[in-house]
């Protein structure tokens, strides 16, 4: 790679990272050259920089293309495609969510709700059962959690974010309110002893 040590390093390791993300080695090092290069660049000084050949880049593009991750664009008297990424940093880990959700959360969703709608033979399939039920009652959770959060503008997002430990001071303050607000349960009432030979 003909590229700063500093550049250099950075992409070694986005494509390293691409891996356990779920993309290519190649796609993970094209996004991590475009995303600190200071000017669009066209495929062929993609390719020169990473030293990979034009074709790899072509195919690698298009895949990044596919998931928005780079944007085209057009430089004037210039007849080749120019690319960059997103100004939006937020985007590639919103990306690369959604695809892990797709490869690990769906596919497990999947499976515990065909073994809960089997009939259970016994009392170890019931009680098998009752636990695959917490399980997945958990990931739902976290599954519609992350629906709603996806959806959030950055900057809501990371207002949220920001919010940190005061989320969890603040449903302390709740639960306290709520405990507050519940009403007493009175004791029992005793009889009055009445007088032995009491008429």
């Amino acid at each position: 790679m003909n590229l700063p040590p500093l550049v250099q390093s950075f992409v070694l390791h986005f494509g390293e990272m691409g891996g356990r993300w779920g993309v290519n080695r190649t796609v993970g090092q094209i996004y991590a050259l475009l995303y600190v290069s200071p000017e669009p660049l066209c495929a062929e000084e993609i390719a020169e920089a990473l030293g990979i050949s034009r074709s790899n880049v072509s195919m690698s593009l298009r895949e990044l293309q596919a998931w928005n991750l780079v944007l085209l664009r057009h430089i004037p008297d210039d007849r080749r495609d120019y690319y960059t990424t997103p100004d939006d940093v937020w985007l590639i880990l919103r990306v690369l969510a959604e695809e892990r959700k797709k490869r690990e959360i769906d596919p497990t969703l999947s499976v515990l709700r065909e073994l809960l709608l089997q009939t259970p033979r016994d009392d170890a399939d019931r009680h098998a059962q009752a636990r695959l039920a917490e399980m997945h009652e958990m990931i739902e959770s976290l599954t519609s959690w992350y629906d709603d959060v996806k959806k959030l503008e950055t900057e809501r997002l990371m207002a949220l974010l920001s919010l940190g430990a005061k989320v969890t001071r603040f449903l302390e303050v709740k639960d306290r309110i709520t405990r507050f607000g519940r009403p007493r349960k009175e004791p029992l009432k005793t009889l009055p002893e009445t007088e032995e030979g009491g008429g």
